[in-house]
């Protein structure tokens, strides 16, 4: 039985390289690079003998099934292919992967030739009449992500970043062997070589008349079904590759993103703005009041915050001379996760001399259009079902007064009663001491921190065109300018649209002494707050554990402080969240959806 089966694999073979020199001998009057893709299609031409012979007649079988049936499993939680069909599968390409090299052929190129990218040869030859061959030589190469097979014609759509092409495999033009090679051993989600001239089907489908092609990459695992995507939402976002494979609408939302981001550069660029890059491993995480991630330095022998904001590092800047200055930076923070929330996330910062937080809501307004002209063409775009108006000039309001529009209670009227404000608050929304929300209105150290939890709770969700919130609380804007004309308040804006924070600027502080005195008093009141709740919260049973809250420590950026007392010129400054801002131009409602590999809970 064993030399009858070695007698057949040695007859295959030997049948396979006489059909293969047979077709290589057509093709010795075609130009160079027509031979080199003649060599390249022996990548993915071996004989199948090698599988046959090497697999009894279930596996021959579920092999042809796999061929004609792979894009119709699909990998999502609902799917009907099981853990046992993913290995068998695999299993299977393997020994495919195994058969090529056997017969010498290397199934992961090195590289390809390529002329022209699916969106191009649509372009060209969008007017080509049904049914006519232009015999214009061209090179395509991508993934397979459809295939079809009718006796001597075999269809399969070739996926490039730019878009589609269908492959038109004629056994004639082919020959035998190649065809049926073809047919054997290319598999959906294998990336594919190919080149031949340019057919319009009968059917207007406009395709590639393959004369010869090459698998450049084998893919070894299936791709979700073409029918139902990839559906499971957590396994998207693990595997975003194969989330931008299934779902193509995806990789085009990141390319939305990297266009606004572009665009930002370029609006910038043309207000005179120079982009620098500053530190991400920081001595003092400072610039805005989060939790941060803590390293250590072995080499240095101290631990090292990742940033929490970009702010005191660019502000360096302007002491040194610079006048207009912004970064695009990753920020990272300590801290819960959620639609609108990921430990790290990116910002843009800038900051320009001479100039207060006026300049900045113009600036803001200027940015943000483009970019939404960018990518809508028009300033009037959808969110979530709700039409949002993006035409300048936007509204500009005080926090004080849309918190008296929504509440009717004027928290200037309470001077610095904290226990008083803390009542009409509770009642306001409505909360008793006993609850999440009343500890929480029971946990402000003033007025200023009680006016800012109403206005979080109560004012925020109603903020659904875009609003600049002028003027906050001096306790809460710790490197804001007092107001100039309004005590206990600062030059601050944040602007909201669709009740979602998007800017948050400022009045730049300059006066190092009132600057360490603030920073000082945050501190202070940090610590005061850790100390009150010992940094331990009781449970239910009895037991003890540490509230992760407030635990971290808050230090003093002294080289901060000393820069400032260098002279900082009269500035502006503001911070613009990037993930927000494309959630908002993609009406993506979750930020996971915008960041390409989002921060994701430990799989059970």
């Amino acid at each position: 039985m064993e030399a009858w089966r070695m007698a057949c694999t040695t007859s295959l073979h030997l049948s396979f390289k006489h059909h293969f020199l047979q077709f290589a001998s057509k093709t010795t009057n075609t130009n160079t690079n027509t031979k080199r893709f003649v060599k390249l299609r022996r990548c993915c031409s071996s004989s199948s003998s090698d599988s046959t012979t090497n697999t009894n007649t279930n596996t021959n079988t579920r092999v042809s099934n796999n061929n004609r049936n792979n894009n119709r499993r699909s990998s999502s939680s609902s799917s009907s292919s099981s853990t046992s069909d993913r290995d068998a599968i695999r299993s299977i390409r393997l020994q495919k992967v195994h058969d090529l090299k056997t017969k010498g052929f290397d199934p992961y190129a090195y590289s390809w030739d390529r002329t022209h990218s699916a969106n191009q040869l649509q372009f060209i030859y969008n007017n080509l009449p049904n049914g006519h061959t232009q015999q214009d030589s061209v090179s395509v190469a991508g993934r397979i992500v459809a295939r079809r097979a009718f006796g001597k014609l075999a269809f399969l759509t070739l996926r490039d970043h730019s878009g589609t092409i269908q492959l038109y495999c004629d056994k004639e033009r082919l020959s035998d062997d190649p065809f049926e090679q073809l047919k054997s051993f290319v598999d959906i989600g294998d990336i594919l070589g190919a080149c031949g001239s340019i057919k319009k089907t009968e059917k207007g489908e406009l395709s590639v008349y393959v004369s010869s092609f090459a698998i450049l990459t084998k893919s070894l695992l299936p791709l979700p079904d073409k029918y139902h995507g990839l559906t499971d939402i957590d396994k998207r976002y693990r595997q975003r590759y194969v989330d931008m494979i299934a779902n193509p609408e995806v990789a085009g939302l990141f390319r939305i993103r990297a266009k606004i981001v572009s665009e930002l550069r370029k609006t910038m660029e043309s207000l005179g703005f120079v982009e620098v890059e500053t530190p991400v491993l920081q001595g003092s995480a400072g610039g805005a009041e989060a939790r941060p991630f803590v390293t250590h330095h072995n080499a240095l022998g101290r631990d090292l915050y990742l940033r929490i904001a970009t702010e005191l590092h660019l502000k360096r800047m302007l002491v040194g001379g610079f006048e207009k200055v912004y970064e695009i930076g990753r920020i990272f923070r300590n801290e819960g996760l959620s639609t609108r929330h990921n430990p790290e996330f990116t910002t843009i910062e800038m900051y320009e001399a001479y100039s207060d937080y006026e300049s900045m809501m113009n600036i803001a307004e200027e940015i943000i259009t483009q970019c939404t002209l960018a990518v809508h063409g028009k300033l009037t775009i959808d969110y979530q079902g709700m039409e949002i108006c993006l035409e300048r000039p936007w509204r500009r309001e005080t926090m004080h007064n849309l918190v008296r529009e929504v509440t009717g209670i004027d928290f200037l009227q309470l001077g610095d009663d904290v226990k008083a404000a803390k009542e009409v608050a509770a009642r306001a929304i409505g909360i008793d001491h006993d609850s999440k929300g009343g500890s929480s209105i029971e946990a402000c150290l003033s007025v200023g921190h009680v006016l800012n939890e109403v206005f979080e709770t109560l004012v925020e969700p109603t903020l659904l065109q875009p609003t600049f919130v002028l003027d906050y609380p001096i306790e809460i804007s710790p490197l804001a300018k007092p107001h100039r004309r309004h005590a206990g308040l600062t030059e601050r804006f944040e602007l909201y649209v669709y009740g979602r924070e998007l800017a948050n600027a400022f009045s730049e502080l300059t006066d190092p002494v009132d600057q360490r005195r603030r920073l000082e008093e945050q501190i202070r009141n940090h610590n005061d707050k850790r100390a009150a709740s010992g940094s331990i919260s009781e449970i239910s049973d009895g037991k003890t554990k540490k509230s992760d809250d407030d635990s971290y420590e808050v230090t003093l950026d002294e080289d901060f402080l000393t820069a400032l007392e260098y002279g900082m010129p009269p500035a502006s400054g503001m911070g613009l969240g990037i993930d927000r801002l494309v959630m908002l131009l993609t009406n993506s409602a979750s930020i996971r959806d915008v960041i390409a590999f989002p921060v994701l809970k430990v799989q059970q």
